[in-house]
């Protein structure tokens, strides 16, 4: 899916569903409700790792704090129900 179909889906959404035009629903809320989700429930290293951060800007406390690649499948696949082959 190109960026331009993804952002326009997304503000397509809102049109079609009353309680996501009410919550304000867009890329950035849903990103940011699956972040909070994932960090809630497998930690603040996974959900960093999750979303793709890298420590450029985060202070030395937080380089040790880190999520691997297995505890990132395990999260999705939690998330989306479905089976992820690295969360093995």
């Amino acid at each position: 899916m190109t960026s331009r179909r993804y952002d326009h889906l997304w503000t397509r959404i809102p049109t079609a569903l009353p309680w996501a035009a009410k919550l304000g629903v867009s890329t950035h809320w849903r990103r940011h409700t699956t972040l909070i989700c994932v960090e809630r429930n497998f930690g603040y290293g996974i959900a960093r790792a999750y979303a793709g951060h890298t420590d450029a800007k985060d202070g030395s406390t937080l380089t040790y704090i880190k999520g691997v690649p297995r505890e990132v499948a395990t999260a999705l696949s939690a998330l989306t129900g479905e089976p992820h082959p690295l969360s093995r």
